[in-house]
């Protein structure tokens, strides 16, 4: 299979699982949030809970939701179902199973001008959505509380994103209150927003690289999934094909199961020597 085909088979798979878990179509119709019983259920990737077409719960908003709550410090069900997923698959939720995904890699195919492989940094700015994930997924949402007790989802609410494209905007364009609701913290999502779709336009999936907690959490996963990359140390030559192809510039060939890798299989198509595989 040729590197443009396997592309194509990936695209349709992200399309499809992004349709599936954004199946409400009356929620678009209406501007209302689907409340049925799946809403209960976590989705393995970024994909916003107010999103009027969600049938199912994001695991960031999920974690934060009851790490702030007075009833629940922390969920072992919203826990055990992130372990489920890195433990079977890592990273691969993010190259197969993320709506939010999906949309940078259409954003990264629109034509520019130039196109750049990485910002000054890039190691250390990778770093950055570890920080994202232990600052504002875990810590603020469990110890920092307001005058009634209740902590806030500061990455939902201040940062991602995810929410401001799936939900705030379809919300405040099909909803007449949320319109008149819309204030200064909409603008300022507005704006994070505006940054993320142009970064995404020439440098690939930037949100992926540097904010993304999930990401960062799945990423730990990687060495130890049942579900891997593996080399074949007799057919490899280190020609460095892999590498060439791959849009993080991973040395798969020495690095194939890395904190950065979304499992996206490019390495595999495009290495002239069959050299790299998948399997459990």
């Amino acid at each position: 299979m040729n590197l443009k085909k396997h592309s194509k088979i990936r695209l349709i798979i992200q399309a499809c699982f992004a349709a599936l878990s954004n199946g409400y179509v009356k929620g678009f119709a209406n501007g209302r949030i689907f409340e049925g019983a799946t809403k209960a259920v976590c989705v393995p990737g970024m994909n916003c809970y107010s999103c009027p077409g969600a049938l199912g719960a994001c695991p960031i908003g999920s974690l934060q939701a009851t790490l702030n709550s007075r009833e629940y410090r922390l969920s072992m069900y919203v826990v055990g179902l992130l372990v489920v997923f890195g433990s079977l698959a890592g990273r691969f939720v993010c190259g197969f199973l993320c709506p939010f995904g999906l949309v940078q890699d259409l954003l990264f195919k629109i034509p520019f001008c130039k196109k750049i492989s990485g910002l000054p940094g890039e190691k250390g700015l990778r770093w950055l959505r570890f920080v994202f994930l232990a600052v504002f997924v875990v810590l603020l949402p469990a110890f920092v509380a307001d005058i009634t007790g209740l902590g806030e989802p500061w990455f939902c609410k201040f940062v991602c994103p995810v929410g401001t494209l799936e939900g705030g905007v379809p919300l405040v364009l099909l909803n007449s209150a949320m319109r008149g609701a819309a204030g200064f913290l909409f603008r300022w999502k507005l704006l994070i927003l505006v940054l993320t779709i142009f970064s995404s336009i020439i440098l690939y999936r930037p949100f992926c690289r540097y904010v993304c907690p999930l990401g960062a959490l799945y990423g730990m996963f990687n060495k130890i999934s049942l579900y891997r990359f593996f080399v074949d140390e007799k057919k490899c030559t280190k020609c460095g094909a892999c590498q060439k192809v791959c849009k993080f510039h991973i040395p798969v060939y020495e690095k194939p199961n890395s904190m950065d890798c979304i499992r996206c299989g490019d390495c595999k198509t495009a290495c002239p020597h069959k050299a790299i595989k998948t399997g459990l």
